[in-house]
């Protein structure tokens, strides 16, 4: 996240050498510059955000801990991040997901750079990988009517579909990708907003036959509502793929010291069937490279079943209480 001026010329002057002793992994030596760039502008967040990352790229975790609490205490929207990365040490319960103001400031500020970052630097091939996929599940019908690329981005993803999707349509958190998207000129309409919000598919439930999320779902842990989005967008056996990081513990999910979640094959399996979704494929594959490691992920393509209703937890529980059953006891889906 680009360090905005703390309004003291010394203490900006401060942090720039700080970055340079960061920038050749002195992160000792840049963890204590910016201390002292602190003392001329105390509490400025971004500060203390570098602050806490080079303490613990230091292996002085507990002082980490220390400055990611004080920045909670601070900021009340969590900007930067900072109950994600005391979750990444175990120090807090795991997020369902990160604060939406974290998600848009993150991606506003990598916009400019995010295709060259993840095309050329990561080797990211994950839209590739899933338009592939979403060809063979098509089958004879190769052609799509309406597809909704949710968390589009620049629009990566988008630019595979384009040749296939009558209508394409994006949804963004970032306006600073959306701008970029828009500039490219393949999405036929782009909304800002959450892949977690009903309102995004209320105007016009069934709409798609395609919904696709390409590395969307690292930054959510329960993926719940997001499932839910996707089944109220789709049509009846309408396609939904989408790509997610492998996690091979016996949690659901976890945060990863990189801040983005990765999910079980368990998890995501039952969580769809929850959703109305049947599974039709579920590949294990490698996403993209961080730093000098691999990341695997899992590339999943469901369809939405034709005989499942989900009902929403609130109301589902009164069913039962009409029906004169405890909730989770005697449940019915229709």
């Amino acid at each position: 996240m680009t360090t905005q001026t703390s309004g003291d010329l010394t203490a900006d002057r401060r942090a720039e050498y700080a970055r340079h002793y960061a920038q050749a992994n002195d992160f000792a030596a840049a963890a204590d510059l910016i201390e002292q760039a602190l003392d001329l502008a105390p509490g400025h967040l971004p500060f203390l955000s570098l602050q806490g990352e080079w303490l613990a790229k230091a292996g002085r975790t507990a002082e980490a801990a220390a400055v990611w609490a004080q920045m909670l205490r601070l900021d009340a929207q969590d900007r930067f991040g900072a109950q994600l990365k005391l979750a990444s040490i175990g120090l807090t319960e795991t997020p369902d997901a990160p604060p939406p103001a974290y998600v848009e400031s993150l991606f506003d500020d990598f916009a400019p750079r995010f295709d060259t970052s993840l095309v050329e630097k990561l080797d990211y091939h994950a839209p590739l990988r899933l338009a592939d996929a979403i060809v063979a599940a098509l089958g004879d019908a190769k052609a799509i009517r309406h597809a909704v690329d949710l968390g589009c981005g620049t629009g990566l993803m988008g630019e595979r579909l384009r040749g296939r999707a009558s209508f394409l349509e994006g949804i963004d958190l970032s306006a600073g990708m959306l701008k970029r998207a828009r500039g490219k000129g393949i999405y036929d309409r782009l909304e800002k907003g959450d892949v977690t919000s009903p309102a995004f598919a209320e105007t016009e439930p069934g709409r798609a036959d395609l919904a696709v999320a390409a590395d969307v779902y690292i930054y959510l842990g329960d993926l719940a509502a997001a499932f839910g989005l996707a089944a109220q967008l789709l049509e009846t056996n309408g396609l939904y793929a989408f790509t997610v990081e492998a996690h091979d513990g016996p949690e659901d999910y976890a945060v990863r010291p990189s801040l983005r979640y990765a999910h079980s094959q368990a998890y995501l399996g039952r969580a769809l069937a929850d959703a109305g979704f049947e599974t039709v494929r579920l590949d294990r594959i490698f996403l993209r490279k961080d730093g000098a490691a691999n990341i695997e992920g899992f590339l999943v393509v469901a369809r939405k079943a034709g005989s499942v209703t989900v009902l929403p937890e609130a109301i589902a529980a009164e069913v039962e209480e009409t029906a004169g059953t405890k909730p989770g006891e005697g449940a019915t889906r229709h």
